[in-house]
């Protein structure tokens, strides 16, 4: 493998190039794959919008009663803030590495390092719940399609759904080896699927509530939106968590930088047009469910313990009719599969920036010379998801439960240590304008400040052995010791790769004096 310096010259756009005063590395990616709708598309498909919904309003609902709505806004807050973190890093470096190139650049090879394994390691987790959705959802709409019940309980034969599951992941990853352009033609078609069906349930939810179908109806109110009207600060920071897991994954759309049109620009535009969508949806799915339902622990409500965790399940018959209804279970499948399937595209385009940076062995650094993807990269992360999920199946549910919710920890981790990043690397801009001190200090630090603080607050919630599933490791809740043993997991594995690759973690690799390079094979 050889590394040429290919420092653009005057009037030289070279295809996927970096700027020539990056510091950062090409890496072979199909460079102009995607545009700023495919990119905003990805970035959408990434965060799963129905099944975030149907998994989360009603326990959102439980923590915090009608101010659902108002901690769907608080906690995409942080995530704005973040975003433009994001965006304004991009400009900079639009590097398929995202979170880890900026952090390594910012604070150092190891902080780096360890914001990469965040990164890594959170995706694996929800790479392997989605699968697990996914397949329950599919035998869930198999039954209601052909009307057998034993169809539907075939979910809960655990053979079946461990192979169903990993045929799945299997199909998800060939998806994503093929390319962008692939990703970009499943993904428009399951992202407006999702989008019309619940336009058509907030539409026919809104009607409901002004029939007076169902006793809990409720009338809307503008108190709805208001954050400090919730009970407790208990509840809406355990509100907020639910809310901020909600957003997580639209900067899927900046790991593909390297394969977009205006890799500069337009992805940092994309992921706040995948907010923008997303926020919207939320709220009026929020807003029309709860006038329709109301936020009650008992019958439809949102919060009733019975049906919180799969709320669509329990409104797709009575709010849209059973004909329409089968609608909300395809939503949320396709939901789902768009979601494995775009998911592969920050686990796999972060570790082929650690390799080429030498913070992972060589071998991950490897693209595939006609679909230009990181196919070894991309085929490790489906089998690191078949095998996780596989596991934590067989050995127990509770583990698998209690290591979605540790996922939390890992997403507000890298999350803010990438907002920090941001500030820290422009702090010699941040006193040229007003424009620059809001977008790379002011804002980014704020995000980083609201997330560090979710993350302490979950850690002291994680130590609780009631916190997820109830169970307990020495008398310490199991959440914590899966969460913080991830955590140290990583330390484990960097201690290693440093031994292995001393020049990375002497900061010689990727600093800010290095010339942008291509990887050739």
């Amino acid at each position: 493998m050889t590394q040429v310096d290919v420092r653009p010259q005057a009037g030289d756009t070279g295809r996927g190039a970096a700027p020539a005063d990056s510091g950062v590395r090409g890496k072979g990616l199909g460079g102009n794959s995607v545009g700023l709708m495919g990119s905003a598309v990805i970035g959408i498909s990434t965060v799963a919008p129905v099944y975030c919904l149907t998994s989360t309003l009603g326990s959102t609902a439980g923590e915090v009663g009608v101010q659902m709505p108002a901690v769907f806004l608080a906690g995409f807050l942080p995530m704005l803030l973040v975003a433009f973190a994001y965006r304004e890093l991009n400009k900079a470096m639009p590097d398929c590495g995202t979170s880890f190139t900026w952090t390594v650049k910012a604070f150092g090879p190891r902080i780096g390092w360890m914001c990469g394994w965040g990164l890594v390691i959170a995706t694996i987790i929800v790479l392997s719940n989605l699968a697990g959705v996914a397949t329950s959802y599919f035998w869930l709409l198999a039954g209601e399609i052909t009307g057998s019940d034993s169809i539907a309980a075939l979910d809960d034969n655990k053979p079946v759904h461990i192979l169903t599951c990993l045929a799945l992941i299997a199909v998800a990853t060939a998806i994503s080896y093929r390319g962008m352009t692939a990703t970009k033609g499943v993904q428009y078609a399951l992202v407006g699927l999702q989008l019309v069906v619940l336009a058509l349930f907030v539409a026919m939810a809104v009607q409901k509530a002004n029939s007076g179908e169902f006793a809990s109806s409720l009338d809307f109110s503008w108190s709805w939106l208001n954050p400090f009207a919730v009970q407790s600060f208990a509840a809406f920071t355990a509100g907020l968590s639910l809310s901020i897991f909600m957003f997580w994954g639209w900067d899927a759309c900046l790991t593909a930088n390297e394969e977009t049109t205006g890799s500069e620009r337009t992805p940092g535009r994309a992921a706040l047009i995948a907010m923008v969508v997303l926020v919207g949806s939320y709220l009026a799915t929020g807003v029309a469910a709860q006038m329709a339902v109301g936020s009650g622990t008992s019958g439809l409500g949102l919060a009733n313990p019975d049906t919180s965790d799969n709320v669509f399940a329990a409104l797709a018959g009575p709010v849209m009719g059973p004909g329409l209804g089968i609608l909300l279970f395809v939503a949320v499948l396709a939901s789902a599969a768009a979601s494995l399937q775009t998911t592969f595209i920050p686990v796999a385009r972060t570790v082929l920036a650690m390799s080429t940076y030498e913070a992972l062995p060589a071998s991950y650094a490897r693209v595939h010379p006609r679909f230009r993807t990181p196919g070894r990269a991309t085929i490790t992360a489906g089998v690191a998801t078949g095998v996780f999920y596989t596991v934590m199946t067989l050995v127990s549910e509770h583990v698998l439960v209690d290591t979605i919710y540790a996922l939390g920890l890992m997403i507000c981790f890298y999350y803010a240590l990438t907002a920090f990043a941001c500030a820290w690397f422009f702090r010699a801009d941040l006193t040229r304008s007003f424009r620059d001190l809001l977008f790379k200090g002011l804002f980014p630090v704020v995000g980083g400040i609201l997330l560090t603080a979710v993350f302490g607050k979950t850690l002291y919630d994680m130590w609780d052995p009631a916190y997820g599933s109830g169970s307990s490791v020495f008398g310490v809740g199991s959440v914590f010791v899966i969460g913080v043993g991830l955590l140290l997991l990583g330390v484990v594995l960097m201690l290693v790769m440093q031994r292995r690759s001393p020049a990375f973690f002497r900061g010689e690799v990727l600093t800010k004096e290095t010339p942008a390079l291509v990887v050739e094979d």
